[in-house]
């Protein structure tokens, strides 16, 4: 009998009819309706879920506080080099930082030995490089401690009073949109929209359909800023012509 030499490849070779295809979603038309709209329903509240900022645990948080303390008080570090803002609330230290625009602003605690939270200015990367310069979204996060106690209302007040104009995130909890609006008694606030680098005015009250977008933001006027100022200026622009 002759022995049939096979090529070492043919042992892990596949039949032809193997599908190594995913298998595929079922068409929608093929499911009972209430299975259909309960995807649709879904995926809709997915889609909301975007404007909400995540609910991070309280041992994260503290634990990001608790190394940043060190990091405040550690000579090596850049964050040593903070300066010190005057108080914007008795009791408390407001650490100041500034790198490449944005600001950092970092509160202690300074008898309880630890840091309550802390503000970040960022830089918008959706406007132009002429509206860059006098726009910032603020971003905060502070212990429960230190939670409801015009911590953040105050830091908010500082960068207003230097003239920056506040930029709402994408996403916002319900404790930072009451913040806004309740800065809205002090200062102007618009509805905008970040489209093609540029800020387009949407007015002082929009529907809660548009609300919902991505692009949707508020706009608080900083000390020495009107709306009209802004338009003159070309940072803010006519919902028509933006």
């Amino acid at each position: 009998m002759t022995a049939t030499l096979l090529h070492p490849s043919a042992a892990f070779a596949l039949p032809l009819a193997f599908d190594l295809s995913l298998p595929k979603p079922p068409r929608l038309d093929l499911l009972p309706a209430a299975l259909v709209n309960r995807i649709r329903e879904r995926v809709q509240a997915t889609r909301l879920e975007l404007r909400i900022d995540v609910n991070r645990p309280e041992e994260d948080i503290e634990t990001e506080l608790d190394t940043l303390h060190r990091r405040l008080h550690t000579p090596a570090d850049a964050m040593h080099a903070c300066a010190l803002l005057p108080t914007l609330q008795p009791g408390l230290a407001f650490h100041h930082r500034e790198a490449d625009g944005e600001h950092y602003i970092y509160v202690e605690d300074v008898a309880c030995g630890r840091l309550a939270g802390y503000t970040v200015f960022n830089r918008l990367i959706e406007v132009d490089r002429r509206t860059d310069r006098h726009v910032r979204s603020p971003h905060s996060k502070y212990a429960p401690a230190y939670q409801g106690r015009g911590i953040a209302s105050a830091v908010y007040e500082w960068a207003l009073g230097r003239g920056l104009c506040l930029v709402s995130g994408a996403r916002q909890s319900d404790g930072a949109h009451a913040l806004w609006h309740a800065l809205a008694r002090r200062h102007p606030l618009r509805w905008v929209a970040l489209r093609t680098r540029r800020m387009q005015d949407l007015g002082d009250d929009i529907p809660a359909a548009a609300r919902d977008a991505l692009d949707t933001r508020m706009l608080l006027a900083g000390r020495g800023w009107t709306f009209a100022a802004l338009h003159k200026r070309g940072l803010l622009q006519p919902t028509a012509s933006a």
